[in-house]
């Protein structure tokens, strides 16, 4: 099958030329649509409660992370000069396409007792702008006055303010997002440099904006970056420009398909489908390099170009496809998850794996029988004297120092595993940008000032309609708040509580002392006020009216209560919910039927990372067991299984034992390194056992002879492979993204550990246990299928001549 495949790829190398190219071009243009995202709920399942219940509060109350934050810390802002200027950035961001509401200082409103109709009125505090600096000092006591404002917009500590700009999220789940954003930070810079006063940003709009134009400009770095690397790699290598443009184009080709089909498959860019381009090249050479390093051997033996490319393609073709497919493990276990995020990432690195095989396996091929053979000189890679010397020393050691072998992996091992017990797992917000990043400068400046930006919310379910009247109710949540208050990281809450507080307020005529609720006499007062309130006509009752409405339901059964906090970690938040808010809402509510959720999109996304890390675990399990299914389909071996299996583990194990000396969080960006270099180790395993048992079935089966060939010959390629990994994923070491600099990291990492197990360690095993039975014999059965498509002695009858005559006409 695979001679005639080799065949027909060359004889028909127009037809599949011109296929390929048609497909390129649509892939290209389809490309070219390819949209951005960084949406944090995507990590949680749909069907998780707790997801399902944040939907929901969404459907009630609305959205609560599309608040973007623009502050600042300058008493000069309070000048007449500079506070028209902040006038004029307001009234100029609450314009700008995409804003739909916008809350500051200059633009607050104020309830007003309205006597004559006995309404409570919204009205404007600088309803007259003020013309002098005494005017506008006065309107800035009147501001200061507003209990209800306090700590949200005024920090009462430290003076700093902050606009509060509501995003569409229309906008925000778009291709308009990044226009939109970079709208809103030009005016605000230019308000910056007219007045001298600094900016900063905060919000989840932000951290999303930031974070999707981070993760498009990095897949742009990290493909160049990489394709470089790979370049000078090739160049090194095989000392021709052929063999390193040709590859290249190869991948690229792949690379535009690949960004082809996230379109066709109605995906967008995120943080781990970014990284996919990259790792398509990191893992489409070594198919190129390995495919040419057996082309190079097999035409130095033959002499003809066309008979050395089919015996190639004939004797490495299932085994490159089982290779490919071991490391389609890795990542096709993401695809039995119903997490969105990592079934994407896992399904496009999927079909783009074997996407790279097939168009390798097409172009090779016909590239190298078209070009000029190669000379003696680009030939002399096969016999590296440096490598050689080191594949010398191995087998030296396998042969000779086994018992040394085994004592280092045992004392390795016990090392690892103390440093595995060391792994934590914490995440946080905007975990993943450096510390010196101007987010995480900018998030100190809101926590420092403001305890936080990152919402969180608590719905009260009084249990039945209109149970948001009864006053009881109403002090119990008060009671509640009052407990919020005091917890360093949290802002001061708003609500139904704080509403009616500011309602009592007006009533009593603006005086600050009365910002408390209503007592029983004052109730009925006030909530008539507030009833007539909302269907007076006119823009005082519509915001009276949509204020109730985003921190109450339309049956006034359950209560909104939202607050901003600090990104603390997940698990600081864990023991503020679990030790801290949980035991105090039972202490207030327990025996009074109503119920206390807490959700939003901070509990939503650190419940997401939990899950996350869990199901990475599974997945890891699931690799296992895939990757040994394929092994014995391919080698009808058990012990094959044990063999390719346990040389991976002490790879994963080490590499896990390094996060936990060097203090690497266990979160989703790191949990992903298991399945994928367990699919990618799996490869080089199953490339020794594969000429092992050719070696064996081609010496008469004398263990020790066939080991020797095998790391000679198979070796080459293992270690071509494996310098060709470890330099391609230590391009995402230059990361800005802590996760991803920590995947390429570890993966390179891994790639090291990987020449031990299967150059050394593996080698050991196969001498120790195949020796075991007989001296110089193994066992025959998982030998003999394999031997009908690895065997190359009859290739030269196999092709006639008349085949072989293509060469000239090839060449020429």
């Amino acid at each position: 099958m695979w001679r005639n495949l080799a065949l027909f790829v060359i004889k028909n190398r127009r037809l599949l030329i011109g296929l390929l190219a048609a497909i390129t071009v649509f892939m290209a243009w389809e490309a070219r649509k390819v949209e951005m995202t960084y949406d944090f709920a995507q990590v949680v399942s749909p069907d998780d409660p707790d997801m399902v219940y944040f939907q929901k509060f969404k459907q009630t109350f609305g959205e609560d992370g599309n608040v973007l934050v623009l502050g600042m810390q300058d008493s000069s802002v309070y000048r007449l000069g500079n506070f028209n200027e902040l006038r004029a950035l307001t009234d100029t961001l609450s314009k700008v396409q995409g804003v739909s509401g916008i809350l500051g200082v200059t633009r607050l409103p104020k309830l007003e007792k309205d006597t004559a109709t006995q309404t409570f009125r919204a009205v404007p505090i600088f309803r007259n702008f003020p013309q002098t600096q005494p005017e506008l000092d006065s309107l800035m006591r009147v501001v200061n006055a507003q209990e209800f404002y306090k700590g949200q917009l005024i920090s009462p500590t430290t003076g700093a303010t902050l606009l509060a700009l509501t995003m569409d999220p229309k906008f925000l789940n778009s291709s308009k997002r990044e226009g939109v954003m970079q709208e809103i930070l030009g005016h605000a810079e230019r308000f910056q440099k007219k007045t001298g006063i600094k900016m900063h940003y905060a919000g989840l709009p932000y951290v999303r904006a930031t974070m999707t134009t981070k993760v498009a400009s990095e897949m742009k770095l990290f493909v160049g970056l990489t394709i470089g690397m790979m370049a000078l790699t090739l160049l090194m290598f095989f000392r021709t420009w052929s063999a390193v443009v040709f590859p290249l184009l190869i991948v690229l080709i792949v690379v535009t398909w690949c960004i082809g089909s996230m379109v066709l498959l109605g995906y967008k860019i995120n943080l781990l489908t970014g990284l996919i381009p990259s790792i398509i090249i990191v893992i489409g050479i070594p198919n190129c390099t390995y495919l040419l390093s057996r082309y190079h051997y097999d035409y130095r033996k033959s002499g003809n170009q066309v008979l050395a490319m089919a015996r190639v393609v004939r004797k490495i073709g299932l085994v490159t496809l089982m290779n490919n497919t071991t490391t389609a493990i890795g990542f096709v276990v993401f695809c039995f998850t119903n997490i969105a995020i990592l079934f994407q990432f896992g399904a496009v690195a999927t079909l783009n794996i074997f996407v790279a095989f097939a168009v390798s396996f097409i172009l090779m091929p016909i590239v190298f029988t078209i070009l000029p053979p190669p000379t003696p000189k680009q030939l002399e890679h096969l016999e590296a004297k440096p490598l050689m010397k080191l594949l010398e020393f191995f087998d030296y050691v396998v042969l000779e120092r086994r018992r040394t072998v085994y004592l280092t992996a045992l004392a390795l091992a016990v090392l690892a595993s103390v440093g595995v017990s060391k792994v934590r797992s914490v995440s946080y917000m905007v975990d993943d940008l450096p510390k010196d990043s101007s987010v995480n400068s900018d998030l100190k400046f809101f926590e420092q000032h403001f305890n936080g930006v990152m919402p969180l919310e608590l719905v009260v379910d009084t249990g039945k309609p209109k149970g948001l009247l009864k006053l009881k109710n109403l002090e119990r949540i008060d009671r509640l708040e009052n407990y919020l208050r005091t917890q360093p990281v949290l802002t001061s809450p708003v609500s139904v509580v704080t509403f009616l507080k500011a309602s009592t307020q007006a009533f009593y005529n603006g005086d600050p002392q009365y910002y408390r609720l209503p007592d029983n006499d004052e109730k009925n007062y006030v909530f008539s006020y507030l009833a007539r309130s909302q269907s007076t006509e006119g823009s005082e009752g519509q915001l009276t009216s949509k204020l109730l409405r985003s921190f109450t339901d339309s049956t006034m059964q359950k209560a909104r209560i939202s607050l901003k906090i600090a990104d603390i970690g997940s698990h600081n938040l864990d023991t503020l919910i679990n030790n801290r808010i949980r035991p105090e809402i039972n202490k207030i509510f327990n025996g009074t039927g109503t119920d206390v959720k807490l959700t939003g999109t901070t509990i939503i996304f650190t419940k997401g990372n939990e899950f996350l890390i869990g199901t990475l675990k599974s997945s890891l399990l699931h690799a296992f067991l895939l990757v040994g299914a394929v092994v014995l389909i391919l080698f009808r071996s058990i012990r094959a299984v044990f063999f390719t299996l346990l040389p991976n583990f002490f790879t994963l194990l080490l590499t896990g034992g390094i996060m936990g000396y060097f203090d690497i969080p266990l979160k989703p960006s790191t949990a992903l390194i298991f399945s994928i270099a367990l699919g990618i180790d799996g490869d080089n395993s199953i490339h020794l056992l594969a000429k092992f048992r050719q070696e064996m079935a081609a010496n008469g089966r004398r263990v020790k002879a066939a080991i020797s060939t095998t790391l000679s010959e198979a070796g080459t390629s293992m270690i071509y492979t494996s310098i060709v990994l470890f330099l391609g994923f230590l391009v995402f070491a230059f990361s800005e993204f802590g996760g991803t600099k920590a995947l390429g990291l570890l993966m390179s990492a891994s790639l090291l550990i990987t020449n031990f197990s299967n150059l050394i360690l593996l080698p050991c095993l196969l001498v120790t246990f195949e020796h075991g039975k007989d001296e110089d014999v193994i066992d025959q059965s998982g030998i003999k299928h394999y031997d009908d498509n690895y065997h190359e002695e009859d290739d030269d009858l196999e092709l006639n001549l008349s085949r072989m005559q293509m060469q000239p006409k090839l060449n020429g």
